[in-house]
């Protein structure tokens, strides 16, 4: 009988979409909303997510959250997959 490791290959961290406050303000004004109604959904103050709209590095819990957020379904299940196999 011939044994498997059993250890699957580590998944890759998905893509992330947003990557700059580029990404974030062109997905914001195709929603139609503007600044305190798109960064509330992440608990971001408007003061806070209008820094990162205009080139503040944007912290990577953040993108993960824009991610979850405002992405396709598809890549929330990626990311949330990814996300559990790490813990």
């Amino acid at each position: 009988m011939t044994q498997s490791s059993g250890a699957a290959k580590p998944r890759k961290q998905p893509a992330l979409r947003f990557k700059n406050g580029e990404d974030v303000r062109e997905i914001r004004r195709k929603l139609g909303m503007n600044q305190a109604e798109f960064w509330s959904k992440l608990s971001v103050t408007q003061s806070g997510g209008s820094r990162y709209e205009s080139g503040r590095s944007i912290p990577g819990p953040v993108r993960m959250l824009l991610h979850m957020t405002y992405g396709t379904e598809k890549q929330a299940t990626d990311l949330l997959a990814w996300l559990r196999e790490r813990s």
